[in-house]
């Protein structure tokens, strides 16, 4: 075979193995079209076609982000009067070494060596819906093996704290997502110190600031899980809840994906993340339509059956504006339970006439005490700080300072309580009240003394002995007290002041004295009998109590049919 035959077959070759590939190819895109098409693919065709719409969103979705996130951090509390000591060996320790060298601290080793420090773990919770900025209350706890003996009048040194949990067998940590500081509050100021347990644990009220803010969102179930599902219900959600950003109208809800739809908290709701969660859940995902009536008509029957009718409030506040005759028409009812029903869901919609349902829910039934108070507390309506007032003369102390809480939470609450600030220390309220007084301590998110009515002065005959070397003495030649202080290694420090409670107060920080200070000597005033009034610590009114209905109500219904709150107490407990 000559060359020029040798060439023209492997020409040929060629140009076979290229048509063979050809028609290979062209076999395979057109099995891949007639696969692709979804008449020819029942798999394909199921997962092209749009589920149909739930009648409400909770039953195509979850929540997401509505646990709370567990942050702690080791660090170091300092300022003790030599009530502290070295920082024994332990894992607690290195981690704090690594910090401070990070820190770029000098001769770490020889600060956890003085007595005027203690090694402590630091514990906080971030709820649901925070943002960048919010504030927490901390925990503080020593190590068990520990030479620290008192951690009172100490101040908490800046600590970054994380989450951990445990994966592969191994200790993993987020980023930061909260740095805290702040004094020390111990447990033994307000519950004694026959344990020295107490003396070493404690809090720093607000002392945590978030990092981060915490993204809320919907989970869609795997049967709703579509692109166009997705942009339907947060379409649905957006045209209930926007908001003005700037000067542009923005919805809560973005489709992120297919199956995750993000929401941010409404500004309505900032303090009620768990119940903008269950009132967006409780929205119809359908358009607004002639049916809106029809569901509107059904809506009000349920209210009208104690079993059904707080499910029913939710979904009426979910269709808003449309929604309020039906309120307003159920709020009229002889039934206190149906009636807090709707006057709860017409606060969240700003409504006036919830006010006085809510009052008189909050005076008479300690199960909706709480959601009652936390409704009214960001209500947009002038008359609820009046509303709030009238609670400060109730007999339930309880009632008392929840509606104190809810009024100076609110701006315009803050202004008319006008609570004396004791260098910077905490804050000091004196409330006008017809009721029995009352002294009120909190024990968590802000540090303040509350002053219920006429608080009686310290029945002191010759003198006091109270908390880090406060000693009171009357002085009979003037009718005044004279305070005084004296600790190791500081001038001493001397106040003479009115004989009355909110001058002992105002003298003890003259002298240095802290929140801890005054919290300490309050307990022991009662303790020893020279404070004749009542003392209480945190008196608020409970979440999730049990509200029992009876038997031959009208619209009853059966235990098992109970839609209600659950608690471990009906009624409160006050004071010592």
């Amino acid at each position: 075979m000559n060359a020029t035959t040798a060439l023209q077959r492997c020409r040929f070759g060629l140009v076979w193995i290229t048509l063979s590939l050809t028609a290979a190819g062209g076999c395979t895109s057109f099995w891949k079209r007639d696969q692709d098409d979804p008449s020819n693919n029942p798999k394909l065709a199921k997962l092209l076609k749009v589920p149909d719409p739930p009648d409400l969103v909770r039953e195509a979705a979850i929540p997401h982000g509505m646990q709370s996130v567990r942050v702690n951090g080791v660090a170091i509390v300092n300022g003790l009067p030599d009530t502290g000591g070295p920082a024994l060996p332990s894992g607690f320790r290195d981690m704090l070494l690594e910090e401070m060298k990070r820190k770029e601290i000098p001769n770490p080793n020889d600060f956890l060596e003085l007595n005027t420090t203690a090694l402590v773990q630091v514990l906080g919770t971030i709820p649901p819906g925070s943002r960048r900025g919010d504030t927490i209350d901390l925990e503080i706890l020593t190590p068990t093996k520990t030479e620290a003996t008192d951690l009172h009048g100490g101040w908490l040194l800046d600590t970054r704290m994380r989450h951990q949990k445990v994966l592969d067998s191994a200790v993993r940590s987020s980023d930061v997502l909260a740095v805290g500081t702040g004094p020390v509050l111990t447990r033994g100021d307000h519950e004694g110190e026959a344990d020295g347990a107490l003396r070493v644990q404690g809090a720093v009220l607000s002392g945590g600031v978030v990092q981060n803010d915490r993204k809320l969102g919907l989970v869609l179930r795997p049967d709703f899980q579509h692109v166009k599902m997705s942009a339907a219900i947060a379409q649905a959600i957006n045209h209930r809840f926007y908001f003005f950003d700037g000067s542009t109208r923005r919805g809560i809800a973005e489709p992120i994906e297919d199956d995750f739809i993000q929401l941010d908290v409404h500004p309505r709701y900032r303090n009620s993340v768990a119940r903008l969660m269950a009132v967006v859940r409780a929205i119809g995902v359908a358009p607004e339509s002639s049916n809106t009536q029809v569901r509107l008509t059904e809506l009000g029957e349920r209210m009208k059956q104690p079993a059904k009718a707080a499910d029913a409030a939710l979904q009426l506040e979910g269709l808003g504006e449309p929604a309020i005759p039906t309120l307003l028409e159920a709020v009229q009812s002889s039934n206190p339970e149906l009636r807090f029903y709707a006057a709860e869901a017409l606060a969240y919609l700003d409504r006036e006439e919830a006010l006085d349902p809510l009052i008189a829910a909050i005076r008479s039934e300690p199960a909706f005490r709480a959601p009652a108070l936390k409704a009214l507390e960001d209500m947009q309506h002038h008359n609820v700080v009046e509303g709030l007032q009238r609670l400060m003369d109730s007999p339930s102390l309880e009632t008392r300072y929840g509606g104190f809480s809810a009024l100076r939470n609110r701006e315009d609450g803050r202004q008319k309580l006008a609570g004396q600030n004791l260098r910077g220390t905490y804050r000091l309220y004196q409330v006008p009240s017809t009721a029995k007084p009352a002294v009120v301590v909190s024990l968590r998110r802000k540090p303040e003394i509350v002053l219920f009515g006429d608080v009686q002065p310290l029945q002191i005959e010759t003198f006091f002995i109270g908390p880090s070397g406060i000693m009171i003495r009357s002085v009979p030649e003037t009718g005044q007290l004279r305070i005084s202080r004296f600790q190791a290694g500081k001038d001493d420090a001397f106040a003479e002041v009115d004989n009355t409670l909110p001058g002992v107060l105002e003298g003890l920080t003259e002298v240095g004295g802290g929140y801890g200070d005054a919290v300490s000597m309050l307990r022991m005033a009662k303790t020893q009998g020279i404070l004749p009034d009542q003392l209480a610590f945190d008196p608020l009114p409970k979440n999730l109590r049990t509200y029992y209905r009876n038997e031959g109500s009208e619209e009853g219904a059966s235990d098992e049919e109970s839609n209600g709150f659950v608690s471990d107490s009906e009624e409160e407990s006050d004071g010592v």
